[in-house]
This record gives C-alpha cells, structure tokens and sequence, in this order.
C-alpha cells in the first residue's frame, strides 16, 4: 500500500540528552503543530532530524529510531558539524537572509554550500530506505531545496511535492546567489511546487524563465517529458485548538492571572520568534514613539513582549538580543513608574495554555514583520478572540496580509504609520472590531492546515494524473509505425500543416524563416503521394514566393486567403478592412511605449508582436491592449487572437479551421494528418474527424490526439510518411 512520506529539517518530535538519558517532546513550530496531526491520519511518515547531534547519541541511535517509530517518524543523525555548517551556516546564514531581503546579512561561503549539498544527500540515503513505488513524498522548506531533484533523479516515478515557508525572493534578488542554477534545479525535481502566496510564485517562475530558460502556462512548466505545477497555497491553523482555547480551564487561569497583575489596563501583545525579520525593533521603537506622542496612554497600556529564543549559535541573533534587551530598559527607564512597567519581556517559549492566554486577554497585537512567508500568529490570535474583541495590526508584507483584510494593514518601515495603527486600535468600537474579526474567522474557520494540506495533495495527484495523461499523447515509435502503414495503405491522403514553428523554428520578426532546400525537397515528395496544404498566419505573398511552384494548397493570414494548387488567391468570404483605421492607431500608441514590440499588417488583420519585449512589461501590455480593445473589437466585427508571443486582430469566424474545411468536405479522405504549434491551430484541429492524426508541436493543452516536444520531431514523421518506412 502507498505512503505519504513528509520531510522537513526538524521532526514533529525533539529528542535531547540530558544526564545520559535520551528525552522527547513535541517540537514548537508552524510546520511540526500545522501538520501534526494531519500526517497520522494517512499511512505516513515522517523524516527529519530528531534534533540532537549524532555525536552525543553514541550507543543510543537504536533507542532514539525505536522510539521515534512509535510516532510514525524516522530520524536522519546529523554531526554538530553538519548542523553548523548545513543548518547555523548555508540555511540560515545564507539563504533565510537573502529569502527575507536582507541582502547585507548574506554569507557566501563554499564550505557551508558543500555542507547543505552533503545532508540534503543524507536525507535523500534515509529516505530509499523507506520509499517505496507509489509513495507520495512532500518536502519541506528552504533546509531541502536540492532533495526533490536528488530524489526525482533516483525514483522518477514518484509522486513529489516541495512547498516554500519562507518567501521566494525577487529575481533580482535571487540572482545574486553564486548556486542559484542548483538551488532551481533541486526544487523543479518536484511535480508540485507550493508557496504562501501569488506573489512568491511569480517570483519564482520569473527566476525560473530568466535563469533556466523554462517558461510557464498558467503556473505549468514543461520541462524534457515532464508536467511541473506551481500555485499557491496559503498555509491555515489547527482553528479548533485556538478558537475553542478560551474554554480550557488551565487557559482560563492563566487569563484570570494576567487580568488581575495588568488590572484595567489595555494590554498590547508581541509575540514572535527573536529573528531580525519580525521587526520587533521597529515595534519597540513605535512603542516609544507612541508613548511619546500619546502621553494620555501613558500607565494606561502595557506592551507584553514575548521573544522566543531562536537559532542562538548565529551571532546575528546574539546581536539582536543584546539590541532588544537595551530598547526595553529604555522605554522602561523612560518611561516607568512605580506602579507601571511599560514593556513586560518574556524570552523565553511559552506552553500553548499561556500562549493562549496571552492571545484572550490581550486587546492589540501588532504584528509587523519586515518580511514574512506566512505569519501564522496573526491568523492564531485572531482565532482566539471568540467574543470578537481584539484588534489585529499587521505588516503587508507578511503573507497573512492577503487574507486577513480584516486587520489594520501597515507598512512595518513606516514609524508614523504604526504609531497611528496603535492608536485606532486602542480607540476602536467594539462593534467594529466584532464585525473585522468575525469576517477573519469565518476565512479561518473554512481554511484550515489540514484543508490546506488535503488542498496541496489534491492538487499533486491531479499533476500526476496530467503527466500521465500528457505521456499518453506523446507519439511513440508503435504510433509513428500506425501513421506510416496508414499512409502507404490509403487511397485519399491529406496533410494539413502549420508553418511557423511547425515546419521550421519560429521567427522572431515576419521576413525570417525562409524555408529551406531540405523542407523544400520534403514538401514536394509529400505533394507527389498526398494532398498538402499550408496554412499559415504568413501572408499570401511571402507564401507565393516561398511555395508557388509547389504542387502544394495555402491558407494565409490564418484563414483569410486560400489556394489550390496552381490556382489563384481567393477569399472564403468577402471581408472588410476598413476596421483598421480604427484599431491601428491604438495599437501605434502602445508600440511606442513598448520597446522590442511592432505591428505588422497583413490584408486583413493586425497583428502585434512582443516576443523581443521583456515579459512583464509585455504581460501588461497585453493587458492594457484587450482592456482597450475588446469592446472597439466586438462592435467592429473583430476577434482578438492570442498567439505565439503576438496578439492578432482580424474579422470573426475567419480562421484555420474554417479554410481547412475548403479542402476536408471534397473528398471522403481515408487519411488525414494535421500538424501546428500555437492557439491558431486549435480551430483546425477541432474541425478533424475523430479517426485524423491531430499533433501539437510542443508541449502543452491542445485539442490535438498527440503531440511532439519541437519542429525537428514533426519533420522527422513527415520524412518517414515521404520515404514509406517508420524504421
């Protein structure tokens, strides 16, 4: 039976030494408490380290993997080199600053990259141990970004998912990493590839374009014989534990004791990891400000400061502690009285029954990251809060700001901002904040970490089920024989073929992309055995010159003209043209804005070409363009045709397949073989009879029954059709 393997750097379960003795606890963290409970509900393990160095273990490795078999997890030993120089060193060191933005905290140092290479293997060695065919196997986090290629490389028929925490960078950001190539590379090893939001998808298939060449339809990339997705995902919260917390007796208490030591005063609650991304230097010095500002709050609000140790090894962090703890004696010493402590600090973790506490009692909780890939403290609080009083203030640029819209959204570089954030906060109607929070809820309630994790593994099998169905329409060498004996067996032959990209590499401008001999000489033994027919978006003069003393049929402009062999140029039907005075002009006006891009005018249809134009700025052309388009285009009879890097305006129903017609209703064909590359062709392969050889050059959803990865394969059939042999 199949499994699903979880792997992530750290076990849901701890073990530590302490007097000889090997101990274990429940792991604190965002993906060890999200998935928890999820991964024992499937026949599942889970792979990662137990948290203490191999070194220290000695004798006991059995006794740690037996005891860690009776959670359904198995522990990949790391030496304290290893964790220093993998995990302190290249994980946190190099990639978490640059992931974060903060490009001055980088370390670039081939020691630590050699290290994170050689675990990531050491988790790959521990995980053959265990996968078997069928797996399902799900990577965790920026620690495994080189595990989904390693293990793709050794088991390429399982199912992988990969899924981000963190944010994924800029490009421009990115870019600056010496092994960005083998970063990329490891994480496309996956089938799946998740990230909090959107927009760390779109930075990272942006990376994936310009650094590795691979571009992307609607979050797919096709990479060799393979279907990769990428989407988002945004992670949720075990929304029952925190939103029935308030009703658990030892959360009760712990509310009731910070009740009576704060007494009548509103409390402001900081919760976070000590971690320079979070910002709490910012939010103390807010904190002061505010004080500062608003003198009436003074003794009337208490700061409750609660920072977690984190990654203490790293001296970054060291810094910072040291940073926290002087901002705290200030505005206490600033500040405090006999009878008020401004700022309560708490470093240290809390057990969940005080966390949740903290989360009841409190009144605001700024959370204000300067980076963040989810934040879910912010979706726990505002569960909590099942009377529907609290105030969220929350950075824009954690992930959690684009679902929980109910919140003060605030620039957490902005001091004035959150100063003014505080206050309405403090000043807000309860009926105001019972209406903000219950729309939070509601989202929270729906969109749980398990939904979330049934939502990302959904959304794997239907990848897989796309790859399988994508392999299914490859045309194998068995096929190639078919096509080839059905051929040489029938009587009516008709080859209905593409150019551009079909019959020769795509051109970046009209004039190129003459044929050459070796296309010539193939077409004209084609037209001695069948009917042949060129249809082309070409218009019919370049396609005269190139064609006309071949005994071959054309279709220009997409449909527009056609041509029997040794006939004249006519149209299927009259059209008008008189509808580009119209558009032209606009289009004029976006091409002078456009660096890269031109028009090119054909008898009866416009078209504009961005394939030279850099992406984004040709994505929101394109945009531009139909949002001003599409209405002038419908009521002038127009359709607007998105092609191969162009975007085509010619008269409504005129196109390939209407043309093709001209030639499929003359004869009751016993063969039929169509050919083409972009959205243009779509039309002439849907009007094929079902028993037609439909093939779609390049990869890619087509109504094709086949497809071939480029021109050279689709010319190689042809040439075998031409020759009467498949071998």
């Amino acid at each position: 039976m199949s499994k699903l393997i979880i792997v992530s750097n750290r076990l849901p379960v701890s073990a530590s030494k302490v007097s000889g003795r090997v101990k274990f606890k429940k792991s604190v963290g965002g993906l060890a408490t999200g998935l928890g409970s999820f991964y024992k509900n499937y026949e599942s393990v889970w792979v990662g380290w137990p948290g203490v160095a191999s070194e220290r273990l000695k004798g006991q490795r059995n006794e740690v993997s037996e005891e860690l078999a009776k959670e359904n997890c198995v522990p990949v030993f790391l030496s304290q080199k290893d964790v220093e120089q993998y995990y302190y060193g290249f994980s946190n060191k190099t990639l978490w600053p640059l992931f974060h933005y903060f490009t001055e905290y980088v370390v670039y140092d081939k020691t630590f990259w050699h290290a994170y290479e050689n675990v990531n293997r050491e988790f790959l060695k521990t995980i053959l141990k265990i996968a078997e065919k069928g797996d399902t196997i799900w990577v965790h986090d920026y620690q495994l970004l080189l595990l989904p290629a390693m293990i793709r490389e050794k088991m390429p028929d399982v199912s992988i998912g990969f899924f981000l925490h963190i944010p994924f960078p800029s490009f421009e950001i990115f870019r600056t990493l010496p092994w960005r190539d083998e970063i990329l590379d490891g994480m496309l090893g996956a089938d799946l590839i998740g990230f909090h939001t959107y927009d760390y998808a779109t930075y990272f298939l942006d990376s994936v374009r310009r650094l590795r060449g691979f571009e992307n339809t609607l979050g797919r990339i096709n990479i060799k014989d393979r279907i990769i997705k990428v989407d988002a995902f945004p992670m949720g919260i075990d929304y029952e534990k925190f939103s029935s917390a308030s009703k658990d007796p030892s959360v009760q208490k712990s509310v009731k004791y910070i009740k009576r030591i704060v007494g009548d005063r509103k409390i402001i609650l900081s919760v976070d990891r000590l971690d320079y991304t979070k910002g709490i230097l910012q939010r103390l010095k807010s904190f002061d400000k505010f004080l500062d500002t608003y003198p009436q709050y003074r003794g009337k609000v208490v700061m409750i400061l609660v920072a977690v140790p984190s990654r203490t090894h790293v001296e970054r962090y060291a810094q910072l502690k040291r940073e926290v703890d002087e901002a705290v004696g200030n505005i206490n010493g600033k500040y405090g009285a006999i009878d008020w402590i401004p700022v309560w600090y708490m470093y240290r973790s809390l057990p969940f029954n005080r966390l949740a506490g903290l989360y009841v009692a409190s009144d605001v909780a700024p959370i204000t990251p300067l980076r963040d890939g989810m934040n879910l403290i912010a979706k726990e609080f505002i569960a909590t809060k099942t009377d529907g009083k609290g105030v969220l203030i929350l950075s824009e640029m954690a992930g959690a700001a684009k679902e929980l819209d109910g919140a003060i959204i605030i620039n957490p570089n902005n001091e004035e901002e959150i100063v003014k954030a505080l206050k309405e906060a403090l000043e807000m109607p309860v009926k105001e904040q019972i209406e903000r929070n219950r729309m939070m809820q509601r989202r929270l309630s729906r969109y749980t970490v398990v939904k979330w994790a049934e939502d990302f593994m959904k959304m794997l099998k239907e990848v897989k089920d796309m790859q399988k169905n994508y392999l299914s329409k490859q045309i194998t060498e068995e096929v190639e024989r078919e096509i080839v004996q059905k051929f040489n067996e029938s009587k009516e032959k008709l080859l209905l073929l593409d150019y551009d990209g079909t019959l020769i590499p795509f051109a970046s401008k009209p004039g190129y992309a003459k044929p050459d001999r070796g296309l010539i000489r193939l077409l004209k033994t084609l037209s001695e055995k069948a009917t042949v027919v060129i249809a082309s978006g070409r218009d019919r003069y370049t396609l005269s010159d190139w064609f006309g003393k071949l005994n071959v049929g054309l279709v220009a402009e997409h449909g527009v003209w056609i041509k029997d062999a040794g006939d004249t140029w006519r149209q299927i039907a009259p059209l008008d043209n008189k509808w580009k005075e119209e558009i032209r002009p606009i289009l004029e006006f976006y091409t002078d804005r456009t660096p890269g891009s031109f028009i090119e005018e054909k008898d009866y249809s416009l078209v504009w070409h961005y394939r030279n134009v850099q992406k984004e700025l040709a994505m929101t052309r394109v945009g531009e363009i139909k949002s001003v388009l599409t209405n002038i285009a419908m009521n002038l009879g127009i359709e607007i045709l998105d092609g191969n890097k162009v975007i085509e305006f010619k008269n409504i129903g005129v196109n390939k397949g209407s043309a093709a017609m001209h030639w499929i209703r003359r004869k009751n064909w016993d063969f039929i073989l169509a050919g083409g590359d972009d959205v243009t062709d779509e039309d002439l392969f849907e009007v094929l009879p079902k028993d037609a050889y439909s093939i779609k050059v390049r990869r890619g959803v087509s109504k094709a029954r086949f497809d071939v990865d480029s021109y050279k394969k689709f010319r190689s059939i042809l040439k075998k059709i031409a020759e009467g042999k498949a071998g």
